[in-house]
This record gives C-alpha cells, sequence and structure tokens, in this order.
C-alpha cells in the first residue's frame, strides 16, 4: 500500500482524557500493577471447573487473547485447590484465587503461587481471627488481597445499616476489614464495594475513594445478561473513571467471559485509559440514508473482527454527515446513489459501485495494516 494511505501525525500529539487519575497506593498482583500511576486494568472470571485444569487453562488463554489483563479462579472445594499450583504455573496472566466461606483455601492459593487471592470477609468463617495469619503469608509468597465486598454477602453486624444507607455500609464493611489488615502491618490489598445497582454502586465507590487510598477494584455485580450488564456496567464505570476513579474493572455479565473482557477493554478504550485499537464509525439508521448502512456496517465489522491495529474505518451512508467523518478515520467510505467514495487520510482516492465497498474496505484495511508492522502504528484521531 502506498505511503500516502497512512495517518502521519506527530508521537507526541496529546491524548486527551475526562480527570485525572485519583492517586492511590501502587500493589502488584504478579507483573501486573494496580494503583499509583499504573494503567487501568481489566479483569474477568473463568467459568470452568477450576478442577479440571486443561479447560480452565483453554479459557485463560482465551481471555488473555481478547485483552485481559488478570483472571480469577473459583475455589470451592479441595479439588479446586490442588488445581491452583498447575494454573498459576501455566497461565500467562497473573491469577487470583475466589475464596469464599473456608479460610483454609486462603493459605492453599498463596502457598499455590497465585498472584492474589479475593477474599470475602461476609462470609468466611472466624475470617477476623485468621487475618494476622493471611497477612503474614502473603508477605511471605509475595501475594496481593482484594478485600470484596459485597451486597449479597454483607457482614451480618451492618444490615440494620444497609437497609438505611446500602452505599454506607458497603464502605463501613470494606474498612472495618482494611484497619484489621493494617493493625497487622499490611498494606499490599485493593477494595471493591460491588451492588447491583449502578446508582449505589457509584455512591459507594465515590464514598470510599474519599477514604481511604488504596486502589479500587470496579464491578456491578449480577449485572445480568450480556445487554443489561454491558449498560449498567458501561454507566457505572463511565461515570467513576471520569472522575478518576478506579484502578481495575471486572464487566460482569451472564456470558461468556470473554465478551466480559471486550466491553470492559472497550469502555478503557472510549474513554482512552487505554490505547485504542481497531474501531468502526457507522451511521445511526436514518431516512437520509442512500444505502443500507446497517448491513455495510455489520459486514465490515465481521470481516475486521481479529483486526488489533489502532485503525478507524469509518462507513458512512449519506452525503451530510458522510464525507466529514470518513475524512476524521484512517480509512472510509461516503456512500450514496449506489456508489461509494473511498477516502484515506482525508483524500477521496476512488469511487466504486455500492456492491464493492466492503471487499475494498477490507482489503485496504489489511494492506494499511501491514504498513502499520513495518513503519509503526497510524495515530488514531481522537
Amino acid at each position: 500500500m502506498a505511503d500516502d494511505l497512512l495517518i502521519d501525525l506527530p508521537d507526541d500529539k496529546p491524548v486527551p482524557t475526562v480527570a485525572t487519575r485519583r492517586r492511590t497506593r501502587m500493589i502488584h498482583v504478579g507483573a501486573v500493577a494496580m494503583g499509583g500511576d499504573a494503567p487501568v486494568s481489566v479483569q474477568s472470571m473463568t467459568t470452568t471447573l477450576t478442577a479440571d485444569i486443561n479447560a480452565t487453562l483453554q479459557q485463560i488463554a482465551q481471555l488473555t487473547a481478547a485483552g485481559c489483563d488478570i483472571v480469577r479462579v473459583a475455589v470451592p472445594s479441595q479439588d479446586d485447590a490442588d488445581a491452583l499450583p498447575a494454573i498459576a504455573a501455566k497461565s500467562r496472566i497473573p491469577v487470583v484465587a475466589d475464596i469464599h466461606f473456608n479460610p483454609k483455601y486462603v493459605f492453599a492459593a498463596i502457598g499455590a503461587g497465585c498472584a492474589g487471592v479475593r477474599v470475602n470477609p461476609g462470609n468466611i468463617k472466624r475470617f477476623d481471627d485468621k487475618v494476622g495469619e493471611i497477612a503474614r503469608a502473603a508477605v511471605d509468597h509475595g501475594t496481593g488481597l482484594r478485600i470484596g465486598i459485597n451486597a449479597g454477602s454483607l457482614d451480618k453486624r451492618l444490615m440494620e445499616m444497609y437497609r438505611t444507607d446500602p452505599a454506607g455500609a458497603l464502605v463501613q464493611s470494606a474498612l472495618n476489614e482494611a484497619r484489621l489488615f493494617e493493625d497487622v502491618g499490611f498494606h499490599d490489598f485493593a477494595i471493591s464495594v460491588k451492588h447491583h445497582d449502578p446508582v449505589i454502586m457509584i455512591q459507594a465507590y465515590r464514598r470510599l475513594s474519599e477514604a481511604c487510598d488504596y486502589p479500587l477494584h470496579l464491578g456491578v455485580t449480577e449485572a445480568g445478561p450480556a445487554f443489561q450488564g454491558t449498560i449498567k456496567s458501561s454507566v457505572a464505570f463511565g461515570a467513576l473513571l471520569a472522575e478518576g476513579i478506579g484502578d481495575t474493572i471486572r464487566v460482569s455479565l451472564s456470558a461468556d467471559p470473554v465478551e466480559e473482557v471486550k466491553v470492559g477493554v472497550k469502555i478503557l478504550e472510549s474513554l482512552n485509559l487505554r490505547p485504542r485499537q481497531f474501531e468502526i464509525v457507522s451511521c445511526p439508521s436514518c431516512g437520509r440514508a442512500q444505502v443500507d448502512v446497517c448491513t455495510l456496517a455489520e459486514q465490515v465489522t465481521e470481516a475486521l473482527k481479529d483486526m488489533t491495529v489502532p485503525i478507524r474505518v469509518a462507513v458512512m451512508g449519506c452525503v451530510v454527515n458522510g464525507p466529514g467523518e470518513a475524512r476524521e478515520a484512517d480509512l472510509g467510505v461516503a456512500s450514496g446513489n449506489g456508489k461509494g467514495q473511498i477516502i484515506a487520510k482525508g483524500q477521496v482516492i476512488r469511487t466504486v459501485p455500492e456492491d464493492e465497498i466492503v471487499e475494498t474496505l477490507v482489503t485496504m484495511a489489511h494492506e494499511m495494516a501491514a504498513d502499520f508492522a513495518e513503519q509503526g502504528s497510524p495515530q488514531v484521531i481522537v
């Protein structure tokens, strides 16, 4: 592909963000830094039986390929605990063990080499009595912890407060548990205060961010099926991240966990908190469209779904916004009257019949991607 199709902008072009990140303590979950000035990371959780080592590692590989930074695995049984050493050793991303009810699995996970352990104080038996031992084991093995507070498993001592001030009860529970670790000199932990209601969740994280400087793991728990859960998580994460609150995120969907990662990555990309990858810009459906822009956009998206280079492709269906929007992209088409003007680097380079638009865009996008590999990234206009 000719050099003049590349977007050639200065490497130091500033990337706008909505707000300055809230500065928190930095901890490490394996090789991934969390908090401080570290990038906001994306997490997910496997849906396999953890005891099935091969299936779990296969799913972790899929999550890693989708952009997951940290993966959590459930440990409800001894068989699951026994599988942790192999999983932690072979995973390419840090593994966090998810522990409920039985404190012995906390120690098993730390000893197995997991990069982190999520503990739920609300439902672990005699958790307060074990804090000192857990902290010592975590220090000895370099293991990060997350204090995971959920509305559905809140400390029973705070249930009366929860009835009148749910966000306050979540925050109070988190601070109570944090103080137990602080009292034994341990500070290498993140905190989450998850709730199924995005409004309560936002309120809780805002209040928690004012009360402590620990890294915060954002999550809307039990968010629902893919469509509903994506909306709820996007609204809640967008509100908090736009205020600089949040150091790692997990989108909780009743769906394939790969979809959780894709949504999480796209949320961060949309706020310029993660480098943007391939992106489609397309018209909404409207009466001005002179081509079937919905089908065109779907076909181009499907054909380029595996592209990872930061190229923006515009698929526009009329002459009102089409030419201008297409010129803002790395590559685009402004369609109308049965044909499409193909635009690269802001210039119309050819006109093709409508039935050749998809093929032309896909071919040129792949050529641009090849040039990207050889010459470096064409910077995306943000």
